[in-house]
């Protein structure tokens, strides 16, 4: 039954004593502050998406077609920086994080919650940061997103500014996995037990451990590159006794784990998804959330895939080579455990369970074209070509992206107390599914043909791919415009819904849509687990 305790806007409606924009910039409410996130994040999407088009656009053809080498070298540094530090890594656990995670243990707010809205000020200074880098210095940076040195420490563009905008943001991510760390720990509803948490849940605290350990190796590693620069100290510099291959292991020792920090909260979305959409209770919950902890351990271990043909020993390769499919035993679990949950369950194809689907054939893509970078013998051969953008863009796009879009679909109804229209957001889901294969296949093709990446021109007989991924590109942003405007048409004018339209088990659907300011009237008392569908019922209005 729904709360009472709320009533009209719930958290979206005014706070008594305060002014509406400071209530909202200095709000402590974990659910404002995770629409603020939600709202920084898809503006920075949005401006990713744009410096990405543009680069499609410059490559559909050999040769210079809408802008120079270094502007180029400037668009693409960008477009990595901004989608993976300001959108990426914080998309889901920042902004759906901050939203359900006390709501799904049935707790007033996160363990902290003014350093919950300093950990979005530090956000929100990063990003400010970053974008100043652009129009400051002599030029925006152009070493790409890795800052790989020596360039990055050489270079005369604005690297220094964007570093320390990397530096600020990392703070930012290790305050927030340190906040839910301590929630999970220590604010769960009587009842609510290890083994009742949703598996969102069991993803978050995953997540947490990796952005707390691993963060701060990312942050020295920024610190370093300022100090080389200023400072001329040759730690990377081998002229004065630096080793370069340093950097690239001190990078991947985050950037690798940090893969993890972006998929594996959109796990957890999936993971709540299907089963209310199948009506069945989730095949091997316990199997499901040991894998969440074993990819967050084992995902530590494999950053030096990255490094193959850097140089490294014969024994070491062998080591990291295996690392590498182990981790992707606990990830494949979870598709089996999704699979078999769909398997002659009571399927619904509304559009939560759409983009879950499209999720999982696009993240077993990206997962399947990722052993063939995890064996040394095939990595040597398609190192830093295109296959390696192709990948990685199934990953994140395919997985976290789709992950971002369920989840905005899925609790849609609930924050906004609105509905979208079903029908247009089906179909948005498809064509970002079939414009995103259209993009990104032709650069595994291109990979194999041996086609470098970050080159900004190139050989004329790859140019038919390049035409084919170009035109995929504006599939894509064809179905994000459905997919916002549709959104948008909901916020503004969606029917109405009641607590539970989707009748899934969860404690956040006991609550009036959009919930109170302060969560739950009385503490719940958990006496069931999270995906008992047998008392639940229906309440769409």
């Amino acid at each position: 039954m729904a709360d009472s305790g709320a009533a009209g806007n719930g958290f979206l409606g005014p706070v008594a004593g305060a002014g509406h924009v400071r209530a909202w910039l200095f709000s402590t409410d974990h659910k404002r502050i995770g629409l603020l996130y939600l709202t920084c994040i898809l503006v920075m999407f949005v401006v990713g998406v744009l410096l990405g088009l543009a680069i499609r656009l410059e490559l559909i053809a050999p040769g210079e077609t809408i802008m120079g080498a270094q502007t180029y070298n400037a668009v693409f540094t960008l477009h990595g920086v901004v989608m993976i530090f300001l959108v990426v890594i914080p998309s889901i656990p920042a902004a759906f994080g901050n939203i359900i995670l006390p709501l799904h243990i049935g707790a007033e707010d996160v363990a902290f919650p003014r350093l919950n809205n300093f950990s979005w000020w530090l956000y929100v200074i990063g990003a400010c940061i970053a974008v100043s880098a652009l129009f400051t210095g002599d030029g925006p940076p152009d070493t790409g997103w890795t800052f790989y040195v020596p360039f990055s420490a050489v270079t005369t563009t604005n690297v220094g500014l964007a570093v320390t905008a990397v530096f600020i943001l990392g703070f930012s991510s290790i305050l927030t996995g340190l906040n839910f760390i301590v929630t999970i720990h220590r604010l769960r509803a009587p009842g609510m037990g290890w083994g009742r948490l949703p598996l969102f849940v069991w993803t978050l605290y995953a997540t947490a451990w990796i952005q707390v350990l691993a963060t701060p190796i990312l942050g020295i590693t920024a610190l370093l590159i300022v100090a080389e620069r200023v400072l001329g100290m040759g730690i990377f510099d081998p002229a004065r006794g630096g080793d370069p291959i340093l950097y690239q292991h001190l990078f991947w020792i985050y950037s690798h784990p940090a893969v993890y920090i972006m998929i594996l909260p959109a796990m957890g979305v999936v993971s709540e998804i299907i089963p209310v959409f199948s009506r069945k209770r989730i095949f091997g919950y316990g199997t499901i959330a040991a894998s969440s902890l074993a990819i967050a351990f084992a995902g530590s271990l494999v950053w030096a895939h990255h490094m193959f043909t850097s140089g490294m020993s014969d024994t070491a390769v062998l080591v990291f080579s295996l690392l590498t499919f182990v981790v992707a035993i606990p990830s494949a679990v979870k598709v089996f455990n999704w699979v078999a949950t769909l398997y002659k369950g009571a399927i619904r194809l509304e559009p939560p369970l759409t983009f879950a689907l499209c999720f999982v054939f696009l993240f077993c893509v990206g997962g399947l074209t990722g052993l063939v970078l995890g064996s040394a013998g095939t990595d040597v051969h398609v190192h830093d070509t295109y296959f390696v953008v192709g990948h990685f863009h199934y990953v994140i796009f395919g997985g976290t992206g789709f992950g971002l879009f369920g989840a905005m679909h899925y609790w849609f109804p609930k924050i906004f107390g609105r509905m979208y229209d079903r029908r247009r957001a089906n179909a948005s889901a498809l064509i970002l599914a079939v414009g995103l294969n259209v993009l990104y296949f032709p650069m595994l093709i291109l990979g194999l043909q041996g086609m470098p990446r970050r080159y900004y021109d190139y050989l004329p007989q790859y140019t038919d791919m390049h035409v084919v991924s170009t035109v995929g590109s504006w599939i894509v942003a064809v179905g994000l415009a459905l997919m916002f405007w549709n959104l948008w048409r909901g916020l503004r004018a969606g029917q109405r819904v009641g607590a539970n339209p989707w009748g899934a088990a969860t404690l956040e659907w006991t609550l009036s849509s959009p919930p109170p300011h302060h969560n739950f009237a009385r503490e719940p008392v958990v006496t069931a687990g999270p995906y008992e569908f047998a008392e639940v019922r229906l309440d769409d209005a």
